[in-house]
C-alpha cells in the first residue's frame, strides 16, 4: 500500500490542488484510494465531501494533524494513499510523515520566496534516515511559461538532484474542478487536453 505525501514548506502553493489531482488520477485507474488531509484548512477533505457519487470512489481517512500515524485498513484493500500535509511542516509531524512516505511530491512556485524555502526543505529530506526508501519529486505549480519568473523556476531546477516531474499550468480548469470535487481524471478528456498532458511525466512517476 504505497504511501504518496504531499509536502511543502510553505503554504499557498497548490499542495491540496496536487493531492486531490493525484488520488483522482489514481481512482480513476481503478485503484482503491485513501486520501487524508493533516493540514488545519481541511481543503482536501472539503474536495473530498464535494465529490459526486458518480466519480470513482475515494474514501477519507480521518488524519489527527498533530498524530500523523498509520493510514487505517479500508474495507476493501486499498492500493493507493494519498496524504495532504500542512505547510512548514516541522518538528514531529515531519518525523511522523516520514515513517510513512514511499514517494513524497513537492510543489512549488515560480517565486524567490519558494525556491528559497524549497532549498532548504530539499535539505532536510536528504539528511533523513529513511531518504534511500523514498522517491522524491518536485513539480512547478502555476507556471506561466512565458514568464521571467517560470525562466528563473527552471535555473533553480536545472541544479537539482531531485528529479522535475512536470509543470502544471496556471487555469481556471482546477478551481472549476475543485468546486465539484472533480479532477481533472473525472471529465471529458477534449476539456482539460493541455492538462492531461502535463500529468503524463507525473503520473508515469506515480505509478514506477
Amino acid at each position: 500500500m504505497p504511501i504518496v505525501v504531499v509536502a511543502s514548506p510553505k503554504g499557498g502553493v497548490g499542495k491540496s490542488t496536487l493531492a486531490t489531482q493525484i488520488a483522482g488520477y489514481y481512482a480513476s485507474q481503478g485503484h482503491t484510494v485513501l486520501l487524508g488531509d493533516a493540514d488545519p484548512q481541511q481543503s482536501s477533505s472539503l474536495w473530498l465531501d464535494l465529490r459526486p457519487a458518480s466519480a470513482p470512489e475515494i474514501t477519507h481517512w480521518k488524519v489527527d494533524a498533530d498524530e500523523i500515524d498509520k493510514p487505517p485498513k479500508a474495507g476493501k484493500a486499498t492500493t493507493y494513499v494519498v496524504l495532504d500535509t500542512p505547510g512548514g511542516l516541522d518538528g514531529k509531524r515531519f518525523k511522523d510523515v516520514m515513517k510513512l512516505a514511499d514517494k513524497i511530491v513537492v510543489p512549488l512556485q515560480p517565486s524567490v520566496f519558494d525556491i528559497f524555502a524549497t532549498r532548504k526543505f530539499l535539505d532536510r529530506l536528504a539528511e533523513h534516515r529513511r531518504i534511500d526508501k523514498m522517491q522524491v519529486g518536485l513539480v512547478g505549480m502555476r507556471v506561466d511559461e512565458r514568464t521571467l519568473a517560470a525562466d528563473r523556476l527552471r535555473e533553480y531546477l536545472d541544479g537539482l538532484e531531485v528529479p522535475v516531474l512536470t509543470h502544471l499550468r496556471d487555469t481556471q480548469n482546477y478551481v472549476h474542478l475543485a468546486a465539484g470535487g472533480l479532477s481533472v481524471f473525472d471529465v471529458a478528456p477534449s476539456r482539460v487536453e493541455k492538462d492531461l498532458e502535463q500529468w503524463k511525466p507525473l503520473s508515469a512517476w506515480l505509478d514506477a
